[in-house]
């Protein structure tokens, strides 16, 4: 007989409190690893596990002795490319290419054209090794926070490379599957609550997960996921820095420092020195960064406390730095670009991301540093402060049939600058926007020529101050 019950029912929180007290606490741990787990995996026909076990085998041995193993991997995946994949195939045939030399020095990549969104969306099914119809796929579109969207599209035997990376480094980190984690994800406004338990409440057991969703960043909502992650009391976090650094500044002005969690994860945006160092202090955690793209997933990560920088994922990706104004960046920088060593179905060789930093090769591996670019602001709405993320993630999941947005905060009220899709309609855009935001955005439909471009690299925004 069903529960019916919904998610917002005052009965939960009470169960949360006790689920997160010892001895339910470990017996959870328990369940959710080996057992819940393995029935979602069948369930969802997926292969993680085994994947998480080779990257434990990878990652034990040496890294001087598993670099002729990352150069096969990269000879491998061109020589696949120029077979199956007619871009690739028509490009590097035509520079008389041997992907072999590549088993010997990974420099001969130099010999390489560049990999751009540009092409990407120029290119088309010409990126993909088989049709979409054939094979079972996800696809995965780009933020824009570094030009303008498009979609990657991935094999199931990446997507669950994907996931045990993820696993693996927060193992590396203390992580084990046995200990709760808790994901920051977007309140949409107007959504109706949802029933429980549902089909994500499984997926967030057997992942030993639970999500907080917030909307606005003022005092309210920031005492509102306080309070929930003390009734939680998860291991570790995950989230943007801009939403964790403004719940460090409030814990600090209301408490001085308290702690809820042990580890901060953080991920999707630039991560400044100021934020990572208040979160820590004011919070009462380890701080820990990771790099990754919707095009390639999760490929560098601070896998060893102390140590500078962010090892990269040599199992996953092989990483360069394309020149660039380094008068403008610093001489030691360049814009960081990957070839994707899991995703047969669409390979991305020499792929620029949009993002600069410094490529590192040490005995322990491949470690990037000094990484900027993806910069998220806060925005006010009528008075109250949201994350750009959180606005970013309405237009796209709420809104709709939007390619690009950039908001101006330099007039009163902002403007918000939308490119409209090819399958978007302008009027239902606008009675969705208000519907959201009444009366708080001057609404503008621009073509990405109109866009503010900021910086001496003109660089994309998506919130223009000045």
């Amino acid at each position: 007989m069903p529960l019916n019950l919904k998610a917002d029912h005052p009965a939960l929180p009470y169960l949360e409190w006790v689920g997160a007290r010892q001895p339910l606490r470990a017996v959870k741990g328990l369940i959710s690893a080996h057992l819940a787990y393995p029935v979602a995996e069948h369930m969802e026909r997926r292969e993680v596990r085994p994947k998480l076990a080779e990257l434990q085998r990878h990652y034990r041995v040496p890294f001087a002795q598993r670099l002729q193993g990352v150069r096969d991997r990269v000879a491998d995946t061109v020589a696949f490319a120029m077979q199956a994949v007619p871009y690739y195939r028509d490009t590097f045939s035509a520079l008389g290419f041997d992907p072999d030399k590549l088993r010997q020095d990974l420099r001969w990549l130099q010999d390489l054209p560049w990999l751009t969104k540009d092409i990407i969306r120029e290119q088309g099914d010409r990126l993909l090794s088989r049709p979409l119809a054939e094979v079972r796929h996800h696809a995965c579109k780009t933020g824009g926070s570094t030009g303008q969207s498009c979609v990657i599209h991935y094999d199931q035997p990446a997507a669950d490379h994907s996931a045990a990376v993820t696993l693996y480094c927060r193992q590396r980190v203390g992580k084990t599957q046995r200990k709760p984690e808790l994901h920051f994800a977007c309140r949409f406004p107007g959504d109706p609550v949802p029933p429980w338990p549902s089909r994500e409440d499984f997926k967030c057991f057997a992942m030993n997960r639970s999500n907080i969703f917030f909307g606005a960043l003022d005092d309210a909502g920031l005492e509102e996921i306080w309070a929930t992650l003390l009734r939680r009391r998860p291991y570790l976090i995950h989230g943007h820095p801009s939403t964790i650094y403004a719940l460090a500044c409030h814990i600090e002005k209301t408490r001085g420092s308290a702690r809820a969690f042990r580890i901060f994860e953080s991920s999707g945006e630039l991560m400044e020195d100021y934020q990572r160092h208040k979160i820590a202090q004011a919070l009462q955690c380890r701080v820990v960064n990771r790099y990754g793209l919707a095009e390639l997933g999760v490929v560098a990560y601070e896998l060893e406390e102390g140590m500078p920088g962010m090892q990269l994922l040599d199992s996953e990706a092989w990483c360069e730095m394309a020149p660039v104004d380094n008068a403008t960046v610093g001489s030691d920088r360049g814009e960081l670009t990957f070839t994707a060593l899991r995703n047969r179905l669409m390979p991305l060789i020499r792929y620029r991301s949009g993002d600069l930093g410094r490529v590192e090769q040490r005995e322990t591996g491949v470690y990037l540093t000094e990484v900027i670019g993806r910069i998220h602001d806060m925005v006010p709405i009528n008075g109250v402060p949201h994350a750009t993320h959180h606005i970013q993630d309405v237009l796209d999941h709420r809104v709709g049939g939007i390619q690009e947005f950039q908001i101006d905060l330099r007039s009163a009220p902002p403007v918000l600058r939308i490119v409209v899709d090819t399958h978007g309609n302008a009027e239902q855009i606008t009675e969705r926007v208000q519907a959201y935001w009444p009366g708080a955005f001057d609404l503008q439909f621009v073509q990405h020529a109109d866009l503010v471009r900021v910086g001496s690299r003109a660089k994309f925004r998506h919130v223009v101050t000045g």
